[in-house]
């Protein structure tokens, strides 16, 4: 018997906060969705910058990038959206099986942004059409001028549900605030 399996009989969905290349490229990520009923992932700048820098996973990838001519931002954003889409495409089983309320992965809006309003909302819109996919969610922090931009996002994407192009959205930090389905 599987206790993370058994916990999804509770309606408990289990989520994995972490991502790293080798876990996609191994099979590890699909045997922990297949095995352990696995619901979804959560990433953010640091668990990339662990990943990246604690693993020889990214070194080829990085390689290129920067004999591309790529700055250390790109070659970042890059290596992540490679890994959220990989994983997404994981994940879309459970997303359809459980008609949109698991199977997502997240990432987040830079928090270099985290202070300027309509960046993040320009940067949430980036990152969802960049991404492609509709199982990932765009997190914005809730810090004072996140907030708006969470409130803005939300209404957007309640505009746009019937054509179903809305991106679901991750509220990050600060007291009360939810994961939207």
């Amino acid at each position: 018997m599987n206790p993370l399996v058994e916990l999804q009989k509770l309606g408990q969905s289990i989520w994995y906060d972490n991502i790293r290349r080798a876990m996609i490229d191994s099979g590890d990520l699909a045997r922990m969705i297949r095995e352990d009923d696995l619901r979804g992932i959560t990433s953010n700048p640091t668990i990339f910058e662990k990943a990246i820098a604690g693993s020889n996973d990214y070194n080829e990838a990085m390689r290129k990038l920067i004999d591309d001519g790529f700055s250390v931002v790109e070659i970042y954003e890059a290596l992540a959206i490679e890994d959220i889409r990989n994983a997404a495409d994981l994940f879309r089983p459970v997303y359809e099986r459980t008609k949109k309320i698991d199977g997502y992965v997240s990432l987040e809006v830079s928090p270099l942004l985290a202070h300027d309003t309509d960046a993040t909302i320009a940067e949430a819109k980036r990152l969802w059409a960049t991404l492609d996919r509709p199982n990932v969610m765009i997190k914005i922090p809730a810090t004072p001028a996140g907030i708006p931009a969470i409130e803005a996002c939300i209404a957007e994407d309640q505009h746009q549900r019937d054509h179903d192009l809305c991106p679901r959205k991750l509220l990050s930090g600060g007291p009360g605030l939810h994961q939207r389905t």
